[in-house]
């Protein structure tokens, strides 16, 4: 059986940086790469969700990670943020994946003290 398997769109090949420069130059350019995207993000999936949230999570995810100094985490973050990119923009990412993302802000507050948990769970 001979299939014929083309190349996905958006691949790129993992790239193993010599400095933190360098480093840093990458992550930048998959930064930019993501929030020239968002508007297409956007109209791929059809998000409820304005641009410019959508924006300002993307830059919080990358501002998550901006303390990583070790060359060889940084080259597996910006592998993993690329393989991010190519699944979002391939649609292999359903929206409920991509709502996820945002799920975090708009959940309740978890009940920390006995009491609240309790009333919690007699409550659901």
């Amino acid at each position: 059986m001979n299939a014929i398997f083309g190349t996905s769109n958006f691949a790129a090949t993992t790239v193993t940086s010599k400095s933190g420069a360098e480093a840093t130059s990458r992550a930048l350019s998959l930064y930019r790469k993501w929030q020239k995207s968002v508007p297409e993000i956007q109209k791929l999936h059809e998000l409820d969700i304005p641009v410019s949230v959508i924006r300002a999570k993307v830059r919080e995810e990358f501002e998550k990670n901006r303390h990583v100094t070790e060359l060889e985490v940084r080259d597996i973050l910006l592998a993993k943020g690329q393989m991010e990119y190519q699944e979002t923009m391939n649609v292999w990412k359903q929206t409920t994946h991509i709502y996820r993302y945002f799920y975090e802000e708009e959940a309740p507050p978890k009940p920390t003290t006995f009491l609240d948990k309790f009333y919690e769970g007699r409550t659901t």
